[in-house]
């Protein structure tokens, strides 16, 4: 089952400066930790100590926001696009 991930710039120097990954999951939890076994340490960067996403991050399936879903039991199927995208704040 493909899911294809969308990686930011400041988390691409963990997959190799790869913009995008592809990755076997059918949760955005399983996806989590898929992305750690593929590239050790980017889980730290996205989760907390508690395994929940870090308030900062925006997750998508499919241009989705998970927060109006399941969250991180968000149900992944071959060919969904995951988007992970840093918040950003400004003024």
């Amino acid at each position: 089952m493909a899911i294809q991930v969308l990686i930011p710039t400041p988390l691409q120097k963990f997959t190799s400066n790869a913009a995008s990954v592809d990755l076997d999951a059918t949760s955005v939890d399983e996806l989590l930790q898929a992305l750690e076994g593929h590239f050790p340490g980017i889980l730290a960067r996205l989760c907390d100590e508690n395994g929940k996403l870090r308030r900062f991050l925006n997750v998508y399936v499919n241009s989705e926001d998970i927060r109006f879903l399941d969250n991180q039991t968000t149900p992944l199927k071959d060919g969904d696009e995951v988007s992970i995208v840093p918040a950003v704040a400004g003024g």
